[in-house]
């Protein structure tokens, strides 16, 4: 680890500690994290930074370190989910139905750090090789993601690299995890609204039996779409929702189903829409329901340059060995991808499982992180700027 940052983690990580836990237990939704985003200016500003709120009002830009320089970006995310927290902890949520399952209260506190050590290393009169760009972006859990509010705020303005770090409950605290190319897949939200005559289920024969066409619709879709897309793709879709009907002695009038598609291939996703609305149709044609297809576009593929990783891979190496490890593919999306159409970058995998006890994946109400983890993350990014 480089020295001046382990010097100041050796003097503040107990403050990083406190920011993650102060975030984690007033967890805030996507677009409504006003106290997140204030609670973040607050500190960047005491630091003597010039932090600006985005223009929606939640989400936060800060720039720092020299103009005259090629200039990089370093993203945090800093909305919850709308999962009861379970974890036991005493500083677990106190927002009723909403709790940081996905870490972003680490990636915010990690941000934090990475900005106030490198504004302390300009006070000092160090000369930082890079101009940087904090983004603390709002609105990342939702699709198609707050990241294209930042791109129309003009946060890629100016970037040459964009950089970013996610909690991974796979791997242990200490190490991180980079890949060149796709690091995660594509990910859209269907919802198919099905209509019929309804009817009494002693006769089904006399009208069309709706609950049965929902099941055509649920198998078929993933079924078809295994013969009709490249399997090599990554491509799988997905039901989370099936709702129908109340009384057993009666076929219902309308239904709803709610899934997500997701594919690890940047072509394919371009094809989806059309071939899923496709399917669905020549599913539910011939079984007499109608269907009203909603089709939101999500995110495209995280896709990891190079030259990017290989600097994220010295600054990882510099934390020390068996630091960096390989990591696969992952069918998850994540809206970082948009800015990475805009410039070249990559985003790791932050291991923070304690190596003790059960992986709990993320998005699920009992996840939580080894705050040793925070260190590793500030390592990681404060790294990418002074090791340039």
């Amino acid at each position: 680890m480089l020295p001046a940052v382990s010097e100041w983690l050796d003097a503040n990580l107990d403050r990083v500690v406190g920011w993650r836990r102060d975030f984690h237990r007033f967890p805030e939704l996507s677009m409504a994290e006003f106290e997140t985003t204030e609670k973040v200016v607050s500190i960047l500003s005491e630091a003597g930074l010039q932090p600006r709120v985005l223009p929606k009002g939640t989400g936060v830009v800060c720039d720092l370190g020299p103009t005259d320089k090629p200039r990089i970006g370093l993203r945090a995310d800093l909305d919850g989910l709308p999962i009861p927290e379970q974890t036991g902890l005493q500083f677990a949520s106190r927002t009723d139905g909403v709790s940081h399952s996905c870490g972003h209260d680490a990636h915010t506190a990690i941000l934090l750090g990475v900005g106030l050590l490198l504004a302390e290393q300009e006070r000092a009169g160090a000369d930082l090789p890079f101009g940087v760009r904090l983004l603390f972006q709002a609105a990342e859990e939702v699709m198609p993601g707050g990241a294209l509010d930042a791109v129309d705020a003009g946060v890629t303005d100016g970037l040459s690299r964009f950089f970013a770090l996610h909690c991974d409950p796979h791997l242990e605290v200490g190490t991180v995890g980079l890949r060149s190319g796709p690091l995660t897949s594509a990910a859209d939200r269907v919802e198919v609204h099905l209509r019929g005559p309804g009817g009494h289920s002693s006769r089904p024969h006399l009208t069309s039996d709706l609950v049965y066409a929902m099941g055509a619709v649920i198998t078929g879709l993933p079924a078809i779409l295994s013969r009709r897309i490249d399997p090599r793709s990554g491509t799988v879709a997905t039901w989370g929702a099936a709702h129908s009907g109340s009384a057993p002695n009666a076929i219902p009038q309308e239904g709803r189903l709610r899934g997500t598609v997701r594919t690890g291939n940047h072509e394919t996703w371009r094809q989806l829409e059309p071939l899923v609305r496709s399917v669905i149709g020549e599913i539910a044609a011939p079984l007499g329901v109608s269907c009203d297809i909603t089709y939101v576009r999500g995110v495209p593929p995280v896709v990891n340059e190079l030259e990017s990783v290989g600097i994220l891979r010295r600054s990882v190496e510099s934390i020390g060995p068996g630091a960096v490890v390989d990591t696969a593919q992952s069918a998850g999306g994540e809206d970082f991808a948009w800015y990475l159409e805009r410039v070249p970058g990559a985003m790791a995998r932050l291991g923070v499982w304690s190596g003790v006890g059960p992986m709990c994946d993320l998005h699920q109400p009992n996840f939580d992180i080894d705050e040793r983890a925070l260190a590793i993350g500030i390592a990681t990014l404060a790294g990418v700027i002074l090791d340039g």
